[in-house]
């Protein structure tokens, strides 16, 4: 038997033990190509977002996932200014992908190198803010999460007239708005006055505030607009979700029909229809209504034909599992918002954001998927809404009882979901660790927050099954423990807020940094701890002194070898 037929053979045979172990897989194969000239992205930034009356403490929430495995992952604070009657706010392009060597500089620094060319007048007063990729949360509880969704082709935009990308906008938003709303108009108006595109295209955020969290998406115009043109360089839409449910973006456009006679539900720019019409997206003479993502970002498949397209599903079948979605249905026909079977808390959410498909069909972990060790890190087959290429995930909470500089909150977890550790930040922190503020994934530094989660990441991966566990109870004891802080902390500021303002604030810097600096450090220890207990694949017990063997590979997995080692005995 030759060494190519032994190949095929044991291919052969791990398909018969996947399918004896799990169970026959009932998802045919994606065969059909995309029927669009869509921008697809490749992201895995799953935004979640909460209505007031679906969270268990009448919070707003939502979420994002900034996947990249490349880009900058530094956060600063941007303190509240005054500014004088004809100053000047320069618009930068910034790339979300683009990072520079730490030796240059840093990021938000060096993107100063970027000027668009174009100023904006300032207004009186700028709020303080912090920021990463994106801006995240203001001292008035304004919250953002982001999401890239992609779109037709023929309405991208990557000349450099336009000087408005999203970045951009939410830095823009954070300093002049109080609501959701604001902040969607200004954003809204200033893409459409200054052209929106060059290193963006499709994007999508959460729009959050204390009472009410939206749904926002922009799009570029096509590469031939300019200023002088009269139309608007950008096209937009914003759909509310109903304050008793939930909706998720997984890097899909996810607004269809819209209704603009109701503002309570809809926003969206003037040429909304005009700009599908007149590129050929959409045919007001077919009789159909006008949908949204249908005209400028469709797509095709659903969690049955591609596991990338499973996150969508599996949010609506973790949140509603009464309704029972699915798989098969096609992700363009899944709702935009559903109303959940139970009320979600922020430790929901944040479980949520680690989810790997477990139990389902396409857990990636399903028969030999995770090797020896059940590691869903290995198989790439399934795209699942906890990613091992976050650069970090925030959960932000807008809380309407609190002022809000006491009412807003950002919980902040470095890396992968499943091995970091979520740490809050209250809206008006005046500053951020320093560690925050540097590192990048071609240098190590012990000096950087984010390589002690990495630094535990890496040592789980090499038996994720029994380290996860060590992992688990870590995170239960700091995120579980600040969550138990929270309200104590809340009554001694907003007490503190009526009286001194600047102490309050004071409070909850000092209260969001300590915190901070302790998980960090605890991190960088478990890292330690997982490196010296599963050392050679043992398990060296810290306390005993002891050596005993860790965890025994998985069945599954130990036969696919053997049969292996049959076809290759044959051979010879």
């Amino acid at each position: 038997m030759s060494i190519k037929k032994a190949a095929i053979f044991f291919l052969i045979a791990i398909s018969i033990l996947f399918i004896s172990s799990s169970g026959t897989n009932p998802f045919p194969k994606n065969k059909t190509a995309e029927p669009f000239d869509v921008v697809v992205p490749s992201d895995n930034c799953t935004v979640i977002m909460v209505g007031k009356d679906a969270s268990t403490d009448g919070s707003v929430m939502a979420t994002h996932t900034a996947d990249c495995g490349i880009c900058d992952w530094t956060w600063r604070h941007v303190p509240a200014a005054e500014h004088q009657p004809g100053e000047m706010r320069k618009i930068y392009h910034i790339s979300q992908m683009r990072s520079w060597p730490p030796k240059e500089g840093l990021k938000w620094d060096l993107i100063k190198k970027d000027f668009t060319g174009l100023e904006i007048p300032q207004p009186s007063h700028t709020y303080g803010y912090v920021h990463g990729v994106f801006g995240y949360m203001n001292d008035q509880q304004l919250a953002f999460g982001e999401s890239t969704v992609g779109n037709q082709r023929k309405i991208g935009n990557t000349t450099s007239t336009p000087k408005m990308d999203i970045t951009m906008l939410t830095l823009l938003a954070m300093e002049r708005c109080k609501t959701a709303r604001e902040a969607i108009q200004l954003m809204g108006s200033l893409a459409e006055k200054y052209g929106y595109g060059f290193v963006d295209g499709g994007e999508m955020l959460a729009v959050a505030d204390a009472k009410e969290v939206w749904d926002f998406e922009i799009m570029p115009v096509g590469p031939l607009w300019t200023p002088d043109s009269g139309k608007p360089g950008a096209v937009w839409c914003a759909a509310r979700i109903p304050d008793d449910q939930v909706s998720v973006c997984p890097n899909e456009s996810r607004i269809g029909e819209i209704d603009l006679n109701n503002t309570d539900l809809f926003m969206a720019s003037s040429n909304v229809i005009s700009c599908a019409v007149d590129n050929g997206l959409f045919d007001p003479k077919a009789g159909l209504p006008f949908n949204w993502k249908k005209a400028y970002s469709p797509s095709q498949g659903s969690a049955a034909t591609s596991g990338g397209r499973a996150r969508l599903w599996r949010f609506f079948d973790l949140v509603a599992p009464s309704q029972k979605f699915k798989a098969e249905t096609p992700n363009m026909d899944l709702p935009f918002s559903m109303k959940p079977d139970k009320k979600i808390s922020v430790q929901d959410v944040m479980t949520m954001t680690r989810d790997k498909c477990q139990g389902t069909p396409l857990d990636p972990v399903r028969g030999i998927r995770g090797g020896p060790y059940a590691n869903p890190n290995y198989y790439a087959g399934t795209r699942t809404i906890g990613t091992r290429a976050a650069e970090y995930t925030t959960v932000t909470q807008c809380r309407s009882w609190l002022p809000a500089p006491v009412g807003g909150i950002v919980w902040l977890a470095w890396g992968a979901q499943d091995t970091s550790c979520y740490m809050p930040f209250y809206a008006s922190v005046t500053a951020v660790p320093k560690s925050f503020n540097i590192g990048d994934h071609w240098e190590l530094n012990r000096g950087s927050a984010r390589w002690a989660f990495d630094y535990v990441d890496f040592h789980a991966q090499v038996a994720y099954a029994d380290a996860i566990e060590d992992i688990r109870k870590a995170q239960r004891e700091w995120e579980i423990g600040a969550m138990t802080r929270i309200a104590d902390v809340d009554k001694k500021a907003a007490e503190l807020y009526a009286k001194s303002p600047a102490k309050a604030i004071e409070l909850l810097t000092a209260t969001s940094l300590d915190n901070a600096n302790k998980v960090v450090a605890a991190w960088w220890d478990l890292g330690d701890k997982l490196l010296v207990k599963y050392n050679h694949f043992g398990f060296y017990d810290l306390e005993k002194r002891s050596r005993a063997r860790g965890r025994q590979a998985s069945q599954i997995w130990q036969k696919a070898v053997r049969m292996m080692d049959i076809y290759i005995e044959a051979e010879k």
